[in-house]
């Protein structure tokens, strides 16, 4: 058994002596482990650094086997993100929260697509917080949570939308809302596409994302507590 892809790292622990376990997001193959050989070297062990654009070739004898990596890096990110904290707090989360949701060797070529197109947004600051709310709600509706903000879930109507419900996603507007008011989670014109973007806006929309991340898909996935790396980050955007 054997295959060739493109993959983004998401982590490298050290496998015996010498040799590495490799967790990698490819665009084909999902989430995919695998050793590589000689992968605590000093040629290659600089080049596995979380986010790490790789050529990838598996190997196995059978399909259900861990196998066996060779690889090719074609990109690194650590430039961008060792030099930012902000940056370097992002792209732990992004790839904490695939590690975290993503089952093994399912393919997700969408996300795959724009979680690469969002690491190349590294170290662009005025960017990176929009970019990553929007990976966030992509995320969400990968894994079949996603939200419904298209009009309310009560009138129908797609003015005015100001919350959102925390059991269905779905928008509701002000009117809608009556006295549930205080039990919804607040919808920031920034979910909409809307407004100025600021970081006061993203954060809060993160709030509400953060809300079905930690009740729908961590619950699902065994009642999981969500990876650390996110809240790392969230407190780095609040106080950048």
């Amino acid at each position: 058994m054997d295959w060739r892809d493109t993959g983004i790292l998401l982590s490298a622990r050290k496998h015996g002596e010498t040799s590495a376990i490799l967790e990698v997001f490819t665009a084909e193959h999902g989430r995919h482990l695998g050793i590589l050989r000689g992968g605590t070297s000093r040629r290659i062990a600089p080049s596995l650094q979380p986010g790490a654009q790789l050529d990838l070739s598996w190997r196995a004898r059978l399909e259900d086997h861990m196998g066996a990596y060779t690889v090719e890096p074609q990109r690194s990110r650590a430039a961008a993100a060792l030099g930012d904290r902000l940056a370097l707090a992002g792209l732990n989360a992004v790839t904490a929260l695939l590690g975290f949701c993503l089952p093994e060797r399912e393919s997700h070529p969408a996300l795959y697509h724009r979680t690469e197109a969002l690491l190349d947004l590294l170290g662009q600051s005025d960017l990176w917080p929009l970019g990553y709310l929007r990976w966030e709600l992509a995320l969400l509706d990968e894994m079949g949570f996603g939200l419904d903000l298209s009009a309310c879930a009560v009138t129908g109507t797609n003015e005015s939308l100001t919350y959102v419900s925390p059991r269905t996603g779905r928008a509701v507007s002000a009117q809608g809302a009556g006295d549930w008011a205080d039990r919804l989670l607040p919808l920031p014109p920034v979910l909409l596409c809307e407004g100025p973007a600021t970081d006061a806006d993203i954060l809060a929309a993160l709030s509400t994302t953060g809300h079905f991340l930690e009740t729908r898909l961590a619950f699902e996935l065994r009642d999981k507590p969500l990876p650390p790396a996110r809240a790392v980050w969230i407190e780095r955007l609040a106080r950048a």
